[in-house]
């Protein structure tokens, strides 16, 4: 019997990056169904994991199925959108749809209460507020006087609001008179935008958001950077800066709240 050397197990084995450029192209270029079935299950396990993120900060009445299945049809359409000749990570892409349809399935869902989400509005509009009359960033002291609320009651509120705000910066933000769609951070941020326009917008966009990000107090920086951009969860990032996992839920709330009014302000439609 031939004994197989491990060089020719090695070469042997199907090489992964070309069966997915194969797919790929079966799909994209020949509309293979077969091809698309193949990708969508390649790459399920990012629905489970972003699933498991998200409902990190979210009530357990909230059922997992629920997040895998909204995951699902954000993969989906990752894959039905994605353009692989642009020399793009599908799975950075896919991460960022995946996420979007989740939060879309759960407020669709309405799983957070109209006066929760007008507490999270309010809150934003007193911290912009309270930093346009100091020009700098609001104490936790001041806005609990503009609130007239004692340390527990805003506590309380923090809380409240966390699971409203859960990833807010990826909802539409801002208001449009005439019914136009506005902005999604999570269409700039995965360059989800065709075209030189939308482009530069998008760029435009990211500027400021930049800049919002930067005004913010540092630990607040910190928060954002580890949870939006570098992946971490809320219990991760209190492990690094050694807090509580509530702590960095309640800074991560302020934070988003401070975020959230600063980019309501900017007035700029979809191309």
């Amino acid at each position: 019997m031939t004994e197989i050397s491990g060089e020719q197990r090695v070469k042997a084995m199907p090489d992964k990056r070309e069966q997915s450029k194969h797919l790929w192209s079966q799909y994209k270029k020949h509309g293979s169904a077969k091809a698309k079935e193949e990708l969508v299950l390649a790459y399920l396990h990012l629905v489970k994991y972003m699933a498991g993120r998200v409902a990190i900060s979210l009530p357990e009445t909230v059922e997992q199925d629920d997040l895998l299945s909204y995951g699902v049809f954000g993969l989906i359409d990752a894959v039905d959108k994605f353009d692989h000749t642009r020399g793009v990570k599908f799975e950075s892409y896919a991460l960022v749809r995946i996420k979007g349809a989740i939060l879309d399935g759960l407020r669709a869902a309405d799983w957070v209460p109209r006066s929760v989400r007008q507490q999270a509005r309010e809150l934003s509009e007193v911290m912009m507020g309270l930093e346009s009359q100091l020009g700098r960033p609001a104490t936790d002291q001041e806005v609990q006087a503009a609130l007239n609320l004692d340390s527990t009651s805003y506590a309380n509120l923090l809380q409240n609001i966390a699971v409203a705000n859960l990833l807010s910066l990826d909802e539409p933000f801002g208001d449009s008179e005439d019914g136009d769609e506005r902005l999604r951070l999570i269409d700039m941020i995965s360059g989800d935008l065709d075209g030189p326009a939308a482009i530069a917008e998008r760029e435009a966009i990211l500027d400021a958001l930049s800049k919002a990000i930067g005004s913010l107090p540092e630990r607040e920086q910190l928060i954002i950077t580890l949870y939006y951009y570098e992946g971490l969860t809320l219990r991760e990032i209190g492990e690094v800066i050694g807090v509580t996992e509530s702590r960095i839920s309640q800074l991560h709330t302020k934070a988003l709240a401070r975020l959230r009014g600063k980019l309501e302000r900017l007035e700029i439609l979809v191309v």
